[in-house]
């Protein structure tokens, strides 16, 4: 049996955050060569004798890493090449993570503008813009910017997710008239906002699996 050189297997996390000025992102700066001091996503090598798949290994390096739980984490995609990593031809699993609402204190990352993070390690800018498209092209026919919020929520603060996730404004009436006609959200009975002077509803996600839709937002 021939012995084939082993390429390099990690997995690399995009965790993302929603704050009143955007999305963020969460970066961490790395220890060791190669690119020492160089901020970077979150991540490491696929630990064969615990993690079951890679989606293991990421929830693993993100509650390793940031202290992170309650989130939302999906598979991006493959990156691999001979030139990506200088130690040798390197494959990484990438994962796209949703903090749902507040952050933890005590997150052990550094966050930056998610659409301006600066120069990362190795192609981390590459895997970045791959996860924000994702992120813009599937949220416009989806739930998924709802996994950026807290489980319970106004109906304004989603529709002002969509937009922050798709760049654009929607219409408040239109926007409410398609939430009741997708059945996406129920109200959370007895229970009103006090964030603002006029209390509003509170709702959550009638179902909390991602849900696709059969037309845009």
């Amino acid at each position: 049996m021939t012995d084939f050189p082993r390429p390099i297997l990690t997995v690399d996390v995009v965790v993302l955050e929603l704050r009143d000025t955007g999305l963020w992102l969460g970066t961490i700066a790395r220890d060791s060569a190669p690119f020492p001091q160089m901020p970077a996503l979150p991540g490491g090598y696929v630990h064969v004798d615990t993690d079951k798949d890679t989606a293991d290994t990421a929830r693993r390096v993100i509650k390793a890493k940031a202290g992170l739980t309650d989130i939302f984490c999906e598979q991006l995609g493959t990156f691999s090449g001979a030139d990506r990593d200088p130690r040798g031809w390197s494959a990484t699993v990438v994962y796209y993570a949703l903090i749902r609402g507040a952050r933890p204190k005590g997150a052990g990352l550094v966050w930056v503008p998610a659409g301006n993070p600066g120069v990362l390690a190795f192609d981390h800018n590459e895997l970045v813009a791959a996860a924000l498209d994702r992120l813009r092209a599937k949220g416009s026919w989806s739930n998924l910017p709802a996994f950026l919020l807290a489980k319970t929520f106004t109906l304004a603060e989603l529709r002002q997710t969509y937009e922050t996730i798709l760049g654009t404004s929607l219409n408040d009436s239109a926007f409410r008239r398609k939430m009741e006609e997708l059945d996406l959200i129920e109200p959370v009975i007895g229970k009103k906002s006090k964030s603002t002077a006029r209390p509003a509803q509170i709702y959550r996600l009638k179902q909390g699996a991602l849900r696709a839709f059969d037309r845009r937002i």
